[in-house]
């Protein structure tokens, strides 16, 4: 079998040729030719993580809005953030606070109250949830080199990982020793006195194969008092017991220390955007001198273990433990202590149905989390008196199951749903007193989350779709705990939910020179919870009245120009052997790449809103803006160098309270980047931002109203800066 392709060929040649001269083959001259062998071996691969190919045909299964983000494209730069790593995921808004990992990320207006700690989105690492149990989950948790690629599935179309939020599911894939080199090295260093340094190592030894990176991270940041210190370590191993049954194991260790600047007034972003938030009058209120930071510890364990049943269907079961420790002085000194487990089994099936293709899924995933959560006095920056404990648990169980199937060989429809139960219970562990009532107190919540859609392709490599589906979340403690009126028992909240219609499109050209993902969403949202004022002077985390997120999600690469100076070759046809004078058969070449000049584009339309609310009518909604479009025109030469410019524009102004009292300009910031990246070898890059250090800001807080005495809502981004890196692979 190994010569059989050559054979093929030799046939194709000689029997024409034979024939046109009266000949048969039993008659014809017999002309022996040496022939090259042709070896074809197959690539092991993981059943426990998916390749970048596989992730990529599950996703042309979504009835809506998913894409993947290989992460060689975030390489080619600095690698340090979450905005790093999602610049380009369509339909991802992320920016960081302040130059470094705590971010507002959000999709379709998710979390949208939330510059840290994030929420709205479930957050995975080769499909094992990252959230706590109550929902939200810690940006410094993640590590973008440890990556292999990334997959975003927007609002119900994460339905497959069990997520029931409005933004969906964002879930970050692993290199392991079937994909990763057997080592690599990088460093980074930049502005800011920014370093960067990754060591992995990988390897496959028989049934087994492991992956293990360690990473630094220090940077003195952009602003005063933003100084970040963090280090991770990351490593997967998995055991083959057959080529049907798979195990894999993951470790994360997670150390980081970040210092908090607070926010800035308009007029302090404007001439000193690298200052620290500052207060002469009340030192607990002044960033520097009170100290706040954010710093945790982070322990996790986590298990998947994969079953092929046959050709077409696949059981899968993933368990999870994590531990953090937090240290959190802020206004006053927070310390938490959390156990978080959970685990998840799904069942696949892609055997057709009544002749036709079928994809099925069905999964449960049930998640638990305890935590103790004490609270001190902040005295400059150290523990005062104790003033509050509560321990806190958090069950969360969602079961979720999803069909499509194909009516034709094109057009299919999926049908689907979520069954949800949310509990939170808190028991107050502070003796009560007459300035400290109890707030033991339990909640819970169900939810039904509904999915049908459509789905056709109009080409092998295009298609469109539609779909109509509920959403489902429910408060996390953050939501919960924190009454400015300081009464008894947690903060009554109904769940927030959504109904969202999508249609949009996804796929690339027959010549593969131009690639979209294009997407409208309208959301009915209920009980969104923002934070609102409830007293003068006081806001808290309310249920607004009825609100509408809609969008536009567009991610559009264009390759404009081919062959500017590799112009690439066309491999000649093969010659065909005769029986007069044998030729021997040449193979066939693959034609010699062609440099090419790419245009990628990333735009978010976020029209959120108040829907005839009796205070704000129908006000846009604070803390993202409506307009946001990211651009780079790259050179790519196919020996792995590429250099371009590229941008990021907010069109307007952006409200910063609800009242629309307030905004944040628009900007326009301008980067170049350079490097020469390859497979394996040495990799360079020099990555330089805000070319014409602009003063602007990345993303602000969110409140009710302005106000004289609540300006200080910009959290600025950084200045003019430079990034250098290096990398070698074996």
């Amino acid at each position: 079998m190994k010569h059989t392709p050559s054979l093929l060929l030799l046939l194709a040649g000689v029997l024409p040729s034979q024939l046109s001269h009266g000949q048969t083959p039993a008659t014809s001259v017999r002309t022996t030719t040496e022939l090259p062998t042709v070896t074809v071996t197959a690539t092991p691969e993981s059943l426990t993580v998916p390749t970048i190919a596989q992730a990529e045909q599950e996703l042309a299964l979504v009835t809506g809005g998913a894409s993947v983000v290989n992460a060689e494209d975030y390489k080619k730069g600095r690698a340090v953030t979450l905005k790093d790593a999602l610049d380009f995921a369509t339909g991802v808004f992320t920016q960081p606070r302040f130059g470094t990992e705590e971010a507002r990320i959000s999709v379709r207006g998710s979390g949208i109250q939330r510059t840290f700690h994030g929420r709205g989105l479930k957050v995975l690492q080769d499909g094992v949830p990252i959230n706590l149990a109550d929902g939200g989950f810690d940006m410094q948790s993640i590590e973008p080199l440890a990556a292999d690629y990334i997959e975003v599935y927007r609002g119900a179309n994460a339905l497959r990982y069990g997520s029931t939020t409005l933004g969906g599911a964002i879930n970050f894939v692993s290199p392991t020793g079937y994909t990763a080199p057997a080592f690599q090295g990088r460093f980074e260093y930049g502005s800011f006195n920014t370093f960067r340094g990754q060591l992995s190592a990988a390897d496959v030894l028989g049934n087994l194969d492991y992956y293990a990176t360690v990473t630094h991270y220090s940077t003195e940041g952009f602003r005063d008092h933003s100084d970040q210190n963090t280090q991770r370590f990351f490593s997967n191993v998995g055991y083959k017991f057959s080529e049907d049954v798979e195990t894999r194991f993951f470790l994360t260790y997670v150390h980081t220390d970040s210092e908090l600047p607070g926010n800035l007034t308009k007029e302090e972003l404007r001439n000193h955007p690298d200052r620290a938030q500052r207060n002469a009058f009340a030192k607990q209120f002044d960033y520097i001198d009170s100290d706040w930071q954010r710093n945790f510890e982070l322990f996790r364990i986590a298990n998947r273990t994969t079953w092929n049943l046959g050709e077409d269907q696949q059981l899968s079961f993933s368990s999870f433990y994590a531990y953090k420790d937090l240290d959190h002085p802020i206004l006053f000194v927070i310390d938490q202590v959390s156990h978080d487990f959970g685990f998840d089994l799904n069942y696949l099936n892609n055997a057709d149905l009544g002749g036709h293709k079928n994809h099925f899924i069905a999964g449960i995933s049930p998640t638990f989390g305890l935590l103790d959560d004490v609270r001190f006095a902040n005295v400059l920056g150290e523990r005062g008196a104790k003033f509050a404990q509560n321990y806190q648990q958090s069950t969360n169980v969602d079961f979720y199951i999803e069909d499509l199937y194909y009516l034709t060989d094109r057009f299919a429809v999926s049908v689907g749903g979520q069954i949800s139960y949310a509990r939170r219970d808190n028991e107050d562990r502070f003796p009560v007193s007459a300035t400290n009532p109890d707030n033991s107190d339990v909640q819970d919540w169900w939810g039904y989350s509904p999915k049908v859609g459509l789905l056709y392709e109009l080409t092998e490599s295009a298609q469109l779709f539609f779909n109509a589906s509920r959403s489902f979340e429910p408060p996390s403690f953050g939501e919960l705990s924190n009454s400015a009126l300081g009464g008894a028992g947690l903060v009554e909240l109904e769940a927030q939910t959504a109904t969202t219609l999508e249609i949009g499109t996804r796929g690339k050209s027959a010549n593969n020179r131009v690639k979209w993902d294009i997407a409208y969403y309208f959301s009915w949202i209920d009980d969104e919870m923002l934070e609102l004022s409830v007293a003068p002077g006081l806001n808290q985390t309310i249920n607004a009245g009825r609100t509408i997120h809609q969008g536009v999600e567009l991610g559009l690469d264009v390759t404009l120009l081919e062959g500017i100076f590799a112009r690439g070759t066309v491999a000649p046809a093969p010659a065909l052997a005769s029986a007069k004078g044998a030729k021997a058969v040449q193979p066939l070449a693959a034609p010699a790449p062609q440099d090419r000049l790419v245009f990628r584009q990333n735009y978010l339309y976020n029209g959120f809103r108040f829907d005839n609310d009796k205070e704000f009518g129908d006000n846009q909604l604070a803390g993202v803006p409506e307009h946001y479009y990211r651009a780079e025109l790259v050179y790519e030469h196919p020996s792995g160098f590429y250099l371009g410019p590229n941008l990021e524009w907010v069109f307007n102004d952006y409200p910063v309270d609800f009242a629309g009292t307030l905004s944040a300009d628009s900007y326009a910031i301008l980067g170049f980047k350079v490097g020469y990246r390859t497979a394996k070898g040495l990799s360079i890059y020099v990555d330089a931002r805000n070319l014409t250090d602009e003063h602007y800001a990345a993303t602000t807080g969110v409140i009710n109203r302005a106000g004289a005495f609540n300006q200080a809502q910009f959290l600025p981004g950084d200045g003019r800066s430079f990034f250098f890196g290096v990398e070698y692979k074996f």
